[in-house]
């Protein structure tokens, strides 16, 4: 990797992590930003996208805003658990999912249209599951930044 691409690579890491151009062409607006082409740009995100250091470009919409979110559990047994999670990880309405040391050993933050939608995924995972599904929607919003300056050349 050059020079100039690493740099790239660590100014839109650290420039973009907050103010995303919100415009009909943002990767454009962000090439002017940093003096290099669309294509460049375009390229840099590709690549911090194949080698994982980046999951995904989106907007962050409190919860509930749009539609319906919470949080969800499972008690799954062990021997299941990596099976299990990447089942529910095929459903669109999952963000992610995580193990946590506790009985309730499988998280996940599960989106919908409605309510009513949530349910019927939730439904669906606990009939293939066989594991109830603990329910837990907001009650307290909390406000965490979670944008923080990245030193690339740890991760390269």
């Amino acid at each position: 990797m050059t020079s100039r691409t690493r740099i790239l690579k660590q100014r839109l890491l650290n420039e973009f992590q907050r103010d995303f151009p919100l415009s009909r062409t943002p990767y454009q607006e962000i090439a002017e930003r940093l003096v290099v082409t669309e294509a460049e740009v375009l390229t840099a995100f590709d690549e911090l996208h194949e080698d994982s250091t980046v999951s995904r470009i989106g907007s962050i919409i409190p919860p509930n805003t749009v539609g319906a979110s919470l949080l969800a559990a499972l008690s799954v047994p062990i021997d299941q658990l990596e099976d299990i999670a990447l089942w529910i990880n095929q459903f669109s309405e999952v963000n992610h999912n995580y193990e946590r040391e506790h009985t309730y050993n499988l998280w996940f933050v599960v989106t919908g249209q409605s309510v009513e939608h949530l349910e019927s995924v939730l439904s669906q995972i606990e009939a293939r599951t066989q594991c109830p599904v603990l329910r837990l929607p907001l009650l307290e919003e909390f406000y965490i930044d979670l944008g923080f300056p990245i030193d690339f050349t740890a991760i390269v």
